[in-house]
C-alpha cells in the first residue's frame, strides 16, 4: 500500500486533471477538497474519486469551465443549474451564494441541480462558520440505499453537514451519511478486500452481507439506525425531498444520469444575538459535554470534527495511504491521460 504526502497527492491530482483539459484553478480546489477528504481519514471522498472525475470529462458528463446559472432568485433564496461542472467547483460557488444572501438578509438558501459528485458535506459547512454563521449541506444522488424493512435501492446514502462556529474551541462539524455505511466507504472496503463491519449491507435477497461485492451485486445499503433503521431512513426521505424534489433534479429512486441535487443553507447567527455572546456560551457548550461522566472503560468524549482534526494533523506527519487497487486505479488513468503517476511517488 503505497504512502503518499499531502504535497506529492497535490501535484500528482492537479497534473492529473490539467492532462484532462481541467483548468488550473478548478483543478486545483477540486484536489484540494479531495486531498481534506484524505487528511481527515476519510478516503471514500478522496482521490479514490480522480478517476471517475476523469472518465466524466472525458465522456462528456461533466462540462469543463461551466458557470452556475441563478433560475430563480429572491433576496434569502436561489434555484441553480449547476451547468454539470466538476462539483466541488458548483457547490464551493452556491455556497458561497448562500453565504452572501445571508450577510445582507440574515439568511441564504440555495438549492441546485445538474451537478456532479461535490464530495463532502463538512466542506462546505465549514464555509459558513468561518463566516461566523450556521451552515447546512444536504445532497440526493442515485440509489443505493433501501428504506426500512425494504430491499430495493430507493435512496442514496443521503449524507448531511452541519457546521456551528464556536469561540476558542473548535468549530462543530458534523458530516454523517444517514445509512449505516456511505457508499465511498463500500467503495474502500471494495477496493482493500476488507469485509464490512456486521449491518452495513444486505445482498439483493435481501440477508445481511459483509462482503462488499454484494452491494454492487445488486445489495442495497442500510438506513442508519440497527433496529430503529426507521430513523435514518425518515431523514434519508427528509434529504430526497430537500437535495432532489426541492431541486427539481428528482428523486434518488428514478435513477438515470440525474447527478447530485443539492440544498446548502447559511443562517447569520447575529441575527438572533451578538457572535460573541454565542461563542462563549458554545465554548461552554462544547467543554461540559467534554468533561461530562464517561461510560466505564470509555476515556474521552469526542465533539463532532474532533476525529478528523487529530487525523489530519497524523496524516500531515506521516502520509496518506492509498490503497493498491486505488494506486493502480491512478496509475491506469495517468496513461490514459498521458501522465506518469508512479513519478509522484
Amino acid at each position: 500500500m503505497p504512502i503518499l504526502y499531502e504535497k506529492q497527492l497535490r501535484q500528482m491530482g492537479i497534473a492529473l486533471l490539467c492532462a484532462a483539459g481541467v483548468s488550473e484553478a478548478e483543478a486545483h480546489q477540486t484536489i484540494a477538497l479531495l486531498i481534506e477528504s484524505n487528511l481527515v481519514g476519510h478516503d471514500s471522498h478522496g482521490v479514490i474519486r480522480i478517476p471517475t472525475y476523469i472518465r466524466q470529462i472525458l465522456s462528456g458528463k461533466t462540462q469543463l469551465g461551466s458557470t452556475i446559472e441563478v433560475v430563480k432568485d429572491s433576496p434569502t433564496t436561489a434555484l441553480v443549474d449547476g451547468g454539470w461542472g466538476l462539483g466541488q467547483v458548483v457547490a464551493t460557488k452556491t455556497m458561497e451564494l448562500a453565504i452572501q444572501k445571508a450577510e445582507t438578509h440574515n439568511l441564504g438558501v440555495v438549492s441546485t441541480y445538474n451537478c456532479q459528485h461535490i464530495g463532502r458535506m463538512a466542506d462546505y459547512v465549514a464555509m459558513a462558520t468561518a463566516h461566523d454563521m450556521i451552515g447546512y449541506c444536504c445532497v440526493n444522488s442515485t440509489p443505493g440505499v433501501a428504506p426500512f424493512g425494504g430491499i430495493q435501492r430507493m435512496f442514496n446514502q443521503s449524507p448531511l453537514g452541519w457546521g456551528i462556529p464556536a469561540g476558542e474551541e473548535p468549530p462543530i462539524i458534523l458530516d454523517i451519511s444517514t445509512s449505516v455505511c456511505a457508499g465511498g466507504k463500500i467503495a474502500v472496503a471494495r477496493a482493500r478486500g476488507e469485509p464490512l463491519p456486521p449491518g452495513c449491507i444486505i445482498d439483493k435477497e435481501g440477508y445481511p452481507s459483509v462482503d462488499p461485492e454484494d452491494y454492487y451485486r445488486g445489495g442495497a445499503g442500510l438506513p442508519l439506525g440497527g433496529r430503529v433503521g426507521y430513523k435514518g431512513f425518515g431523514l434519508a426521505l427528509i434529504v430526497d425531498i430537500l437535495g432532489g424534489l426541492l431541486s427539481g433534479r428528482g428523486a434518488a429512486h428514478l435513477g438515470g444520469d440525474r447527478g447530485q441535487g443539492l440544498f446548502q443553507l447559511a443562517l447569520n447567527i447575529d441575527a438572533y444575538r451578538p457572535i460573541d455572546d454565542f461563542k462563549h456560551e458554545m465554548d461552554a457548550l462544547i467543554r461540559a459535554v467534554k468533561t461530562s461522566p464517561r461510560a466505564p472503560g470509555v476515556t474521552e468524549i469526542l465533539i463532532p470534527g474532533d476525529p478528523e482534526r487529530r487525523m489530519k494533523a497524523e496524516r500531515q506527519r506521516n502520509g496518506i495511504p492509498i490503497s493498491t487497487q486505488t494506486w493502480n486505479a491512478l496509475l491506469e488513468i495517468g496513461r490514459q491521460v498521458q501522465v506518469d503517476v508512479a513519478s509522484y511517488q
